[in-house]
C-alpha cells in the first residue's frame, strides 16, 4: 500500500473514532459524509450540516474537497452549491493537516470569524458588513431552516416514502388534495 493511501485511511479512521459521524458514499475511502455542528457560542451553534469530504488520489499532498450539502447563510460558502471558501483547505494546505483538523479548527474558525471580502456569497457578505445583527438573524433562521439535528439524513429517506404510500392514504377528493399543499 502507498504511503498516500496508507495515510488517507490513517486519517478517515482517526476522524470516525473521533466524535464525528461518518458515513461513507461509495466502497472506497475517498468519499464520504461528516456530519459537522456549528461552533458554540456563536449564531451557528445548534445547527448540523452534512459536509462532503473527497480525498483527492495524492491526499494528504493535495488538500480534500470540502462542500456543505444543506444550505448555510455564510460569506465564505456558495449558498447554491455549498463550496467553501477556505484559505487553508484551498492555498495552503500541508501534509502536516488532516482531517480532523478541518472539522475541529479550520471550519469552525471559517463560521466564527467569515471573511466578507473574500465571499462566495455576496449578499451574506454585504448584509455581514452593512448590519451585523441583521446578518447573525439570517444565519439564525437558515439554521432553523435547514441544519436541524433531526434532519440530516432524512431529505433521500423522505424522497422513498413517499412513493412507498398507497393511493388509499390520500383524499380522494380534488379539494382536500389542493388544501393541503406544502407551505
Amino acid at each position: 500500500m502507498s504511503s498516500p493511501s496508507k495515510r488517507r485511511e490513517m486519517d478517515l479512521m482517526k476522524l470516525m473514532m473521533s466524535d464525528y459521524k461518518v458515513e461513507m458514499i461509495n466502497d472506497g475511502m475517498q468519499e464520504f459524509y461528516v456530519d459537522f455542528h456549528g461552533p458554540k457560542d456563536s449564531s451557528y451553534q445548534g445547527g448540523v450540516w452534512r459536509i462532503r469530504v473527497e480525498l483527492p488520489d495524492a491526499y494528504p499532498y493535495k488538500s480534500p474537497s470540502i462542500g456543505f450539502i444543506n444550505k448555510i447563510y455564510h460569506p465564505n460558502v456558495d449558498e447554491m452549491s455549498g463550496s467553501v471558501c477556505l484559505d487553508v483547505i484551498n492555498q495552503t494546505w500541508s501534509p502536516m493537516f488532516d482531517l480532523v483538523n478541518v472539522f475541529e479548527v479550520f471550519l469552525p474558525q471559517l463560521l466564527l470569524y467569515p471573511n466578507p471580502s473574500d465571499p462566495l456569497n455576496g449578499e451574506a457578505a454585504a448584509l455581514m458588513m452593512r448590519d451585523r445583527t441583521a446578518y447573525d438573524q439570517r444565519v439564525k433562521e437558515y439554521c432553523e431552516k435547514y441544519a436541524k439535528p433531526e434532519d440530516l439524513g432524512t431529505a433521500q429517506e423522505e424522497e422513498s416514502s413517499e412513493e412507498e404510500l398507497s393511493e388509499d392514504e390520500y383524499p380522494s377528493s380534488d379539494e382536500g388534495v389542493a388544501g393541503k399543499a406544502d407551505p
